[in-house]
């Protein structure tokens, strides 16, 4: 019996090294955008273009949260650091509707921010004052452009009806975020 149970536990643990082994299409390995895409892709929760939309809005989210963060703590500008706390705020509760609403469809998201926009964040950390502040807006005013274009775009393409109606009801916050940005801006050329 005993030698029975040591040749289960060997056979078990070499099991398991062999399967958690670096394997390429581990999505442990892969970053964490691709790797809640892989999984999605393999479960099928939803068709590709709603999964994908999904984890790319969460990911963007986060990114919103993130950099809101760093404007609260770096900014210069009183505007800018109330823009950085209506980021955090706006985007907390975004994404917390998009992760029950993913949680429903059994659509896997992203853990944390992509690789790429994780490096950006900490370049972004190193600068200060008006360099700071500028580089903050510019990239909330590109940002959100690009965000609100494919909210748009989600709202009339994306076929899982829940992710659909989640994009529509978000998309007012995100042109408000647009207008602020561009009014900040705009009161720097004055």
């Amino acid at each position: 019996m005993k030698k029975l149970v040591i040749l289960s536990a060997t056979f078990l643990a070499v099991w398991m090294t062999q399967s958690c082994g670096n394997n390429a299409k581990n999505p442990q390995s892969e970053p964490p955008v691709d790797s809640a895409q892989s999984i999605n892709e393999t479960v099928k929760p939803v068709d590709e273009k709603s999964s994908q939309f999904a984890v790319d809005a969460a990911n963007a989210g986060m990114k919103e949260v993130a950099m809101g963060k760093l404007a609260q703590e770096k900014a210069q500008n009183e505007r800018v650091k109330a823009f950085g706390t209506m980021m955090v705020n706006d985007h907390s509760k975004a994404g917390d509707e998009l992760k029950a609403l993913a949680a429903k469809e059994n659509i896997t998201l992203p853990a944390e921010l992509s690789t790429d926009d994780k490096k950006h964040i900490d370049e972004m950390a190193k600068k200060s004052g008006k360099d700071f502040d500028k580089h903050y807006i510019d990239m909330m005013t590109e940002g959100h452009e690009k965000v609100v274009d494919e909210f748009e775009k989600a709202s009339d393409n994306v076929t899982d009806d829940a992710l659909k109606t989640w994009a529509r009801n978000t998309l007012p916050t995100l042109k408000a975020h647009l207008d602020s940005a561009k009014a900040i801006k705009d009161s720097w050329k004055k």
